[in-house]
């Protein structure tokens, strides 16, 4: 799924071109392209599938050139991961009627992708010929308010184990506890099922998009049928009564993972000096402390003075502002 804006991560992302298509660690390879990479030995190229905006549709083949152009779905509008997940599940059982899918954000990061493979194999095993849904479990090293949270139960198949209840994201408070009862993972989007499982869940919990993919099916008519779907996220369209239906399983990790859905996220990820400062890019630091500076096609930044600051700069914008304020960046951007 690689058709978010990443609004957040302004000026480095835009709607032009978000975050998702951008080298943000500074390490060579976008996070679409890490995304692509860590996958390797699982999933050959031919069988890689991304939905997208159609706007993004040839900066995709530009960066991933060995994925086959018809599996690169462009959606006309955004209806939110539902009917994203649908369509493009739609058009594998096409390809494939007995396919093993994972689905995954373009947009996260994973620290270790040899435990991810590790992980995902045994989730790929468990669906292979069960009637069965895994969602990835990050098991969690803070007590995080900005992601929703999966309640496991005890372990059903190796690792894999049963899901109590998906959580929505909680004050610090209950974070807190979720974090102290051990039980309770990080949802991370991930998930894998055959394609069965999903398109008969689709069928049966949303049967107004089960129709809308038929008709896509049938017509090809992508830009008049899905600006119709009904806008909805997986969770609350599959998830939630999947799992009262005793359908969900959870899968808990541990491969260092970020969603990577702001500054603060970003920090954690990159290497810091001895005064935890993150960079990316020709940057010089000089008595600051607690920034994350991202200027990669900057010729040289430097900087001073400066204590728990975001400065980043792309396409001649610029952007410098306290990281306890980040959360107004959407609002600065839209001046």
């Amino acid at each position: 799924m690689a058709g978010g804006v990443g609004s957040r991560f302004w000026p480095l992302s835009t709607p032009e071109y978000p975050k998702q298509f951008i080298d943000i660690l500074g390490c060579g390879r976008t996070l679409i392209q890490l995304t692509v990479d860590r996958f390797k030995g699982i999933c050959p190229m031919q069988n890689f599938w991304v939905v997208t905006n159609a706007k993004y549709v040839d900066i995709v083949k530009q960066q991933l050139p060995e994925i086959p152009a018809e599996h690169i779905l462009a959606e006309p509008a955004a209806r939110n991961t539902a009917p994203c997940i649908a369509w493009a599940c739609w058009s594998i059982k096409k390809e494939d009627p007995t396919a093993n899918v994972v689905v995954t954000p373009a947009d996260a990061v994973v620290m270790n992708p040899e435990e991810f493979r590790r992980v995902i194999s045994n989730a790929l095993t468990f669906t292979d010929n069960k009637n069965a849904i895994v969602t990835i479990g990050i098991k969690p090293s803070r007590p995080e308010t900005g992601y929703g949270y999966v309640e496991a139960k005890d372990a059903v198949e190796g690792e894999i184990c049963g899901v109590e209840a998906f959580k929505e994201k909680p004050d610090h408070e209950t974070a807190e506890k979720y974090l102290k009862a051990g039980n309770y993972l990080w949802n991370a989007g991930i998930f894998v099922w055959n394609i069965d499982t999903i398109t008969d869940c689709i069928t049966k919990y949303k049967p107004n998009i089960a129709t809308d993919m038929d008709k896509i099916a049938i017509t090809g008519d992508v830009a008049t049928i899905f600006p119709q779907c009904e806008k909805i996220s997986i969770d609350f369209a599959v998830m939630e009564p999947a799992s009262a239906d005793n359908l969900v399983y959870t899968h808990p990790a541990d491969f260092g993972w970020s969603d990577l859905g702001n500054w603060a996220s970003l920090h954690d990820k990159l290497q810091k000096d001895d005064n935890n400062n993150g960079v990316v890019g020709n940057i010089k630091l000089y008595e600051c402390t607690n920034c994350v500076v991202h200027a990669e096609d900057a010729k040289k930044v430097v900087l001073q003075g400066l204590d728990g600051y975001i400065m980043s700069e792309k396409n001649g914008q610029i952007l410098i502002c306290k990281r306890s304020e980040e959360q107004r960046i959407r609002e600065f951007s839209a001046e």
